[in-house]
């Protein structure tokens, strides 16, 4: 497949500022990087919510769709707050009283699921389901994101290494953005071999060199750029994390394209030219982040 370089100048324009805005989200403070998080989620949630619509023939009322969504944001911020410097324990509300985040999530996930289980009973129940599914597949795993935002130590035997609350999610996209850059490429360039028929532009040759090349960036090169030092244990675990996100990403845009062709839809949404919507720009995102949390939490700390 040969190379189309106006579509690649299209693409690389947007991703310029999609760039831009992320970076600033990500490395500014706690506020940019929940604001950004945020609108990331309603974001995916509403395109969503809009492939529910079309693989099933339905229509949901918009009473319906604004309360998953909040509740899917509930549980967002009953994940990540727990790690998250703002803490919010205590949510006020009208003539001073409180109302626990626990309670706060607990009411909206009753008044959600009894609006949606009583609306028109033309929905079917399997759209119903999968509507709900997104509270797993988009707010539990940006809610993960949200908590692995927190200093982390790690002791590689003789070695310690104190990051930042940036280290982990900015590693995670990096990792990921090296991996479709680099997939890209080589699957426009030399890729020959598709990998499944729901993406057929996706290529095995692309798709292998774009892994291989993350990986390759984030334990040799980022940690010379951004540390200004190689240190083995260190380029092990970037490594791993580089490996673990780029092939769960992969996993995620393959799942997100069946989505869109059983929908129909060639994107999600409009969000960048060349790019499509937000779960078109974030589909790996959403599978990678439990996997490296994880990996993570459960292997590292």
């Amino acid at each position: 497949m040969a190379l189309n370089w106006q579509t690649f100048r299209t693409r690389t324009s947007s991703s310029l500022i999609f760039v831009a805005v992320m970076l600033v989200g990500l490395l500014w403070n706690e506020l940019s990087f929940l604001l950004l998080f945020s609108i990331i989620h309603f974001g995916c949630w509403w395109e969503y919510l809009k492939l529910t619509e079309k693989i099933y023939d339905t229509k949901i009322d918009k009473f319906i769709k604004y309360f998953l969504c909040i509740c899917g944001f509930m549980i967002f911020l009953a994940i990540g707050f727990s790690n998250y410097t703002y803490s919010f324990d205590f949510v006020w509300v009208p003539f001073g009283n409180r109302i626990s985040l626990k309670w706060g999530l607990i009411i909206v996930l009753v008044l959600s699921l009894f609006a949606f289980l009583f609306q028109n009973k033309q929905i079917p129940g399997k759209a119903k389901w999968f509507a709900a599914a997104g509270l797993i597949y988009i707010s539990l795993s940006l809610g993960l994101m949200l908590h692995l935002y927190s200093i982390i130590n790690l002791d590689f035997q003789d070695s310690m290494f104190v990051f930042d609350v940036k280290f982990i999610p900015v590693v995670i996209i990096a990792s990921i953005w090296a991996n479709d850059t680099m997939a890209y490429i080589i699957g426009s360039l030399i890729g020959k071999t598709p990998v499944t028929k729901i993406s057929p532009k996706k290529t095995w040759e692309g798709t292998i060199g774009g892994i291989v090349l993350s990986i390759v960036f984030m334990a040799f090169v980022y940690s010379e750029l951004f540390y200004s030092f190689t240190n083995k244990p260190l380029s092990i675990f970037l490594g791993t994390i580089a490996a673990i996100a780029a092939i769960t990403g992969t996993f995620g845009d393959l799942l997100e394209s069946k989505l869109k062709r059983m929908a129909g839809v060639k994107d999600s949404g409009t969000l960048l030219p060349g790019h499509g919507g937000f779960l078109d720009r974030f589909d790996s995102l959403l599978l990678a982040t439990p996997a490296v949390w994880l990996y993570v939490r459960f292997f590292m700390l």
